[in-house]
């Protein structure tokens, strides 16, 4: 912390003492002006932080020794970097620092990379308190992360993959969760219950390895990135999200684009096949390989869709707010027999919270296919708050009660 004070510019020292005193903070010997009297300073305004030298501001900072107030500090400092990040000059961006800036442009940054819950098993960055040689590093890290369902209703995090900017593997291990876990989405995870009894490491263990890379101002690069973030419990301001930064042209404005898909649509091969779990270590490549995509030659963020991803979507049905009580099984069950159709495919996404809704993709064999098993629905058909056509069909339970769901056309 000490260093960081040190090192750091002016107007960040400016706003620490500018914190300090709006909430009354103080050193070990006190407050600012306490410092100046015990420091001979009589000759300095305690109100005219532009006429204090910077050795007087850091020799009164580095006095604060308690944990939240050196917290507080650092919040202070990362929150102003983002702003300067946003307002840089275009034309003095590098192109790593304008997918940054484009990242923190989308309307949904400051909800999605909103971090409240610090707590002492969290890792907040400082590098908003370092020099400018730091803080303007072009240095970048990918990250992905394996999730699963806990006995609490919160995910867990149970593997990691991070590469570098050379898509050298700098990590990819197994993590075991502090709470007994209830779902291991292994359809997805991949991950299975002898994967994480032989599990040492923990979340803590992650930020160790990771905090040598961001603390010297690295770029922490991912897509969908804010859920990666907020299981490994780590704050830091530099971040380029792909979900964020790119959008299909024919999607609407809070769709955020699959990885698979934006991978597909820029190299013209998929990250991994229809039904096949993740691996985070191959995602941390493809978000990264789409980031340099765009550094080592800048193009258009918002993408064609090509005839063969129109003609998938056009060949899928969306079925959501499927209450928790009604197992995939029936589910697929039921659909078969609504729909009066033939042989799809249903790829389930768990609910995100334990005893929440959760949703489907029915995936048919052709577009002709899907439009007739949504018209065969016996449901009222309107729209949604987008505009697509949606009906709501009812499941028979065991109980011999139903269950109302919602089935709706892709495009």
């Amino acid at each position: 912390m000490d260093h960081n004070l040190a090192t750091a510019e002016k107007d960040v020292l400016e706003e620490l003492m500018k914190l300090a005193q709006i909430r009354g903070l103080g050193g070990e010997h006190g407050g600012w002006k306490e410092f100046l009297a015990v420091n001979d300073h009589k000759d300095i305004t305690p109100y005219d932080l532009s006429m204090v030298s910077r050795d007087a501001l850091v020799a009164f900072l580095t006095t604060f020794k308690n944990k939240e107030d050196l917290q507080a500090m650092q919040i202070r400092a990362n929150s102003l970097l983002v702003k300067k990040l946003k307002q840089e000059s275009p034309e003095n961006d590098t192109h790593e620092q304008m997918l940054i800036r484009l990242t923190m442009k989308h309307q949904e940054f400051s909800i999605d990379y909103c971090f409240r819950s610090y707590s002492n098993d969290w890792f907040l960055s400082d590098i908003g308190m370092k020099s400018s040689m730091v803080k303007n590093s072009t240095n970048m890290i990918a990250v992905d992360c394996e999730m699963v369902l806990c006995e609490d209703g919160t995910e867990g995090l149970v593997r990691v993959g991070v590469v570098d900017r050379h898509l050298k593997v700098i990590l990819d291990q197994f993590v075991k969760p502090d709470k007994r876990i209830v779902d291991y989405r292994t359809v997805i995870t991949g991950v299975n219950a002898q994967d994480i009894e032989k599990a040492t490491l923990s979340v803590v263990d992650i930020q160790r390895e990771l905090q040598p890379y961001l603390s010297n101002g690295a770029i922490l690069v991912g897509h969908s990135l804010n859920k990666d973030m907020k299981v490994l419990k780590i704050d830091h301001p530099k971040v380029i999200d792909t979900a964020l930064v790119f959008k299909f042209s024919n999607a609407r404005n809070s769709r955020k684009p699959s990885l698979n898909d934006l991978h597909k649509a820029i190299f013209g091969k998929e990250v991994r096949k229809e039904g096949v779990p993740h691996n985070c270590v191959h995602d941390a490549e493809a978000a990264m390989n789409i980031a340099l995509a765009f550094i080592e030659d800048p193009f258009d963020t918002t993408i064609s869709p090509s005839k063969e991803m129109l003609e998938a979507e056009k060949s899928r049905l969306f079925i959501h707010r499927i209450p928790s009580r009604v197992p995939s099984e029936k589910l697929n069950f039921a659909l078969a027999g609504e729909f009066l159709t033939k042989k799809f495919k249903l790829d389930v996404k768990p609910a995100k919270t334990l005893g929440g809704y959760y949703c489907a993709v029915a995936v048919f064999v052709s577009a002709e296919e899907a439009e007739q098993a949504f018209e065969n629905v016996n449901g009222y058909e309107e729209t949604d708050s987008f505009g697509l056509p949606q009906k709501m069909f009812d499941v028979k339970l065991r109980s011999k009660r139903n269950a109302s769901c919602y089935v709706r056309k892709m495009v």
